[in-house]
């Protein structure tokens, strides 16, 4: 029966970081430091458990469809001119879009290296997926890239970028955005970890979408709660192409609880923007610029892989970067975690 499975899911799927538990009992290493997976090493904010916790009274119900007391939290925190929609992380969120405006057969273009389930995702819905290389610096190659997306039905720009960490600018953006009429889809995930705001582009263009979670600053990966701003045209026919009820109340209700933290978010970010600057500074390679919380690094001579297994040999747990298309097989993305983890890295890459 395998031969009834769809041709673009018989090869290799998202690739995922390997579980720290499973590198514990390989080494026989008690505590692993988990710098792998870009999470908030902070658990969440005792609002957004306690909201979740109340939540939980109610799980008996279907959740309100239109995320109403959510996206009303997401207007206090954001401002009132704008429309939000919702979905189970970003990732379900991209797939609704895809699932709105995509037909079998039109183009979607991305940039790489990038974030890969645009990629995953795009096929998934019978789109064909053009790629645009970065510049050897990872920015983007402007003229390509609206070059491409003038004859796409939708593309996608990931700032800052994963696995790069780099961003591009507001100015960059709205040159994209003047000189195509292609939906854009703008992936922040990282921006709370920058000096960067896109929201205004929200005024100025309908042909703009800019995509958001709560698992990096807000702490609840685990979760799944993401978001997005969309022109006002696009609501109604988002919300007819989403899976019914698909983001549950109770991480909806950790969301709204998160969001009225701004101490959380303010610690988390004055502790990523510490270790950044560390990480940059001590890391005895090469290490690309980042406003994102993890850093890209160039192990070279060494592979990506083989720098791995040394790290994972020594309790530190980082993410191999040769599934990023386009990328090469020298480079390795280390999250910015808690203090002991951040120092255990550095002492174990020293000397390797």
């Amino acid at each position: 029966m395998r031969q009834s499975v769809r041709a673009c899911f018989r090869g290799r799927g998202y690739a995922y970081a390997e579980r720290a538990e499973d590198v514990a009992e390989r080494y026989g290493i008690p505590r692993i430091a988990r710098l792998a997976s870009n999470e908030n090493p902070r658990p969440p904010s005792p609002l957004a458990v306690q909201a979740a916790m109340d939540a939980l009274r109610e799980a008996n119900r279907y959740p309100d469809e239109r995320m109403s007391a959510l996206t009303a939290a997401l207007r206090r925190y954001h401002g009132e001119g704008f429309r939000f929609v919702t979905g189970a992380g970003m990732d379900g969120v991209i797939e609704t879009v895809l699932r709105a405006v995509v037909e079998p057969g039109e183009e979607v273009v991305i940039t790489t290296p990038t974030f890969s389930f645009y990629g995953l995702a795009a096929t998934a819905h019978g789109a064909r997926v053009r790629e645009i290389r970065r510049n050897p610096d990872f920015s983007v190659d402007l003229e390509g890239f609206i070059a491409a997306s003038r004859n796409a039905r939708l593309a996608f720009l990931c700032t800052p970028n994963n696995p790069t960490g780099n961003s591009t600018t507001p100015d960059l953006i709205r040159a994209i955005l003047d000189e195509t009429e292609t939906l854009l889809f703008l992936d922040n995930a990282y921006v709370d970890f920058s000096d960067l705001d896109y929201r205004p582009l929200m005024q100025e263009y309908d042909h703009l979408i800019i995509g958001r979670t709560m698992s990096k600053v807000f702490s609840l990966a685990g979760l799944r709660v993401g978001y997005a701003f969309v022109p006002p045209w696009f609501e109604e026919y988002y919300l007819r192409a989403a899976t019914p009820f698909a983001l549950n109340s109770v991480s909806a209700a950790a969301a709204i609880g998160a969001l009225s933290d701004v101490g959380h978010v303010a610690a988390t970010r004055d502790h990523v923007r510490l270790w950044r600057e560390r990480f940059s500074r001590e890391i005895p390679y090469p290490v690309s610029p980042s406003d994102a919380n993890f850093v890209l690094v160039d192990v070279a001579p060494r592979t990506a892989d083989e720098m791995m297994r040394i790290l994972a040999s020594r309790g530190v747990l980082v993410r191999s970067c040769t599934s990023f298309p386009g990328l090469g097989d020298h480079y390795i993305r280390v999250s910015i975690g808690e203090d002991w983890e951040n120092e255990c890295f550095l002492q174990a890459i020293r000397g390797t």
